[in-house]
């Protein structure tokens, strides 16, 4: 789900679901009166986009902080090892990030035309991004526009991409060549022409499917202020990133036993991670468990990211 820019006056939302023939739509709800309730009979479909598996839809929605389109995160349609070839293939949605403008005042969408691949009659116009396999999740970082992408791995390696705000789109992120920093599939690949991730870990890590998060812009943990937060599926580890004069560094800063299918971020920028198992959401805190409703042992300092954290 994902709001357009000021929602509080046009009171419509978007949506990517998928369908009971198992393909993406895109579509837009508008409120009813009631500010908490959606017409379900008010649907809009934007975009289907058909699956050709049933895993590996990707899903997620975000609006450009800078720039007002829609980001759409497409898995590479599924099975393993893209068999299709989807994500390096040019004339697929799937296996992308897409941006499009749905609130250009026209009834469906329209792909900017500053995508890039707009003037190339070979490449479907809504791709911005390609070479993904199961991006989850993506987010802007709302203080300096960075695109962070959370890109789930197929057998060994999961990984974090990064795309500064500056980036006119176009780059390609190297699946079903590369998994992580590593070739997929051969001993020996070209990575030319790909941006490799800012950051990767593998399953011997016990993890299995990352979740990416957010760069905290909150209030209450100012030493936490500019890390990027994400976390695994599996493991429920979480991790923090940041670059420090000029170099990612990487740690882990707790391990919480969840099942972490998404983090979450509110108007002030404090973060929260759900746990699916328990259906329950907590906050990322920092220093010292307070008391028993604190469920994780603080992680020591890193001298790379000199934070603490618990969840509460």
């Amino acid at each position: 789900m994902a709001f357009p820019p000021g929602y509080a006056s046009k009171g419509y939302f978007y949506v990517n679901y998928t369908n009971l023939a198992g393909n993406t739509v895109i579509a837009r709800y508008q409120v009813t009166s009631n500010p908490d309730a959606a017409d379900p009979d008010g649907e809009t479909p934007l975009l289907t986009i058909n699956q050709p598996y049933a895993n590996h839809n990707g899903g997620q929605l975000a609006f450009g902080p800078r720039d007002g389109y829609l980001y759409i995160g497409m898995g590479d349609g599924g099975s393993a090892g893209d068999p299709q070839n989807n994500a390096q293939t040019s004339t697929s949605l799937l296996g992308k990030i897409l941006r499009i403008d749905v609130e250009s005042g026209l009834p469906l969408y329209i792909s900017p035309p500053t995508n890039p691949f707009i003037h190339n009659a070979g490449c479907r116009q809504e791709i911005w991004a390609t070479g993904v396999r199961d991006p989850w999740r993506f987010s802007f970082d709302r203080e300096t526009g960075d695109l962070y992408i959370a890109d789930v791995g197929q057998d060994m390696y999961e990984e974090v991409n990064f795309q500064p705000a500056a980036s006119t789109g176009g780059e390609n992120y190297g699946w079903n060549v590369t998994e992580g920093l590593h070739c997929y599939g051969q001993p020996v690949c070209s990575t030319s022409g790909f941006t490799l991730p800012v950051a990767e870990y593998d399953y011997a890590s016990g993890g299995c499917s990352v979740t990416g998060g957010f760069v905290y812009r909150g209030t209450r943990w100012p030493a936490a202020r500019g890390v990027y937060f994400y976390g695994d599926y599996c493991s429920g580890k979480v991790w923090g990133l940041r670059r420090v004069s000029g170099q990612w560094r990487d740690a882990q800063l707790a391990a919480t036993g969840f099942t972490i299918s998404t983090f979450g971020e509110d108007q002030n920028g404090e973060i929260y991670v759900a746990d699916y198992a328990s259906g329950d959401i907590y906050l990322l805190a920092a220093g010292t468990p307070a008391g028993a409703a604190d469920v994780v042992v603080t992680i020591a300092n890193v001298s790379s990211l000199p934070v603490k954290m618990s969840v509460r």
